[in-house]
């Protein structure tokens, strides 16, 4: 659910036919497009087909457009922190659950991943989201550390090494993975975890 700027009216309408998630989705895209940077408010305009004044009627400014899109990446990855599943178990039970929610909150949410993984920082917005998003690996570093200490996983490699490869394998999904393509969610889920924990040596069997 798209989270909503706060206000006596929890979805503001402007123009018929849009909403502020509808809004909110092709500005992402936009974003994606062109850079956060350099899209101006007349830019987004352009690509919904509506007068720049019609945008203010569902949200402030760029600036809360960028919030709110924001939060569909990063509301429900901190979320998995939350989870039951992430507190109960062997770290290594721990782990993996952490990261097949990470990768379905990136395929149900791919745009808006998309968009937190290529901030800059230019911003206080910007910055705030990075934090949270590092509050994010350390969850899964600190797991890393568990999980060598319980021997279920090797320990010569460096916990924050392992974290951004682990990391780096998941967001990579961003530049490939599409709901219409060969493989579905589900295999690349098992896929990736049967990777990144087995790695791609054949079994004797």
């Amino acid at each position: 659910m798209t989270a909503s700027i706060a206000n006596p009216s929890p979805t503001k309408r402007g123009r018929p036919g849009y909403d502020q998630e509808s809004v909110l989705s092709i500005a992402v895209e936009v974003f994606n497009m062109h850079g956060y940077d350099a899209t101006s408010m007349g830019k987004l305009a352009e690509h919904l087909g509506i007068s720049k004044s019609a945008i203010y009627h569902h949200v402030p400014s760029k600036g809360d457009l960028l919030r709110l899109a924001l939060d569909e990446a990063l509301v429900p990855l901190e979320a998995i922190a939350r989870d039951e599943r992430a507190s109960k178990g062997t770290a290594e039970e721990r782990l993996k659950f952490f990261l097949r929610s990470t990768i379905r909150v990136l395929v149900k949410r791919q745009q808006y991943v998309t968009l937190l993984l290529r901030l800059r920082g230019n911003t206080e917005i910007e910055r705030d989201a990075l934090q949270r998003r590092r509050a994010v690996d350390r969850k899964v570093s600190d797991l890393v550390v568990e999980a060598q200490q319980e021997g279920s996983l090797r320990s010569d490699i460096d916990p924050r090494t392992a974290t951004r490869l682990l990391f780096g394998t998941i967001n990579s999904l961003v530049e490939w993975f599409r709901d219409d393509g060969d493989v579905t969610s589900q295999q690349v889920e098992d896929h990736a975890i049967t990777m990144m924990f087995d790695g791609l040596h054949k079994r004797a069997q």
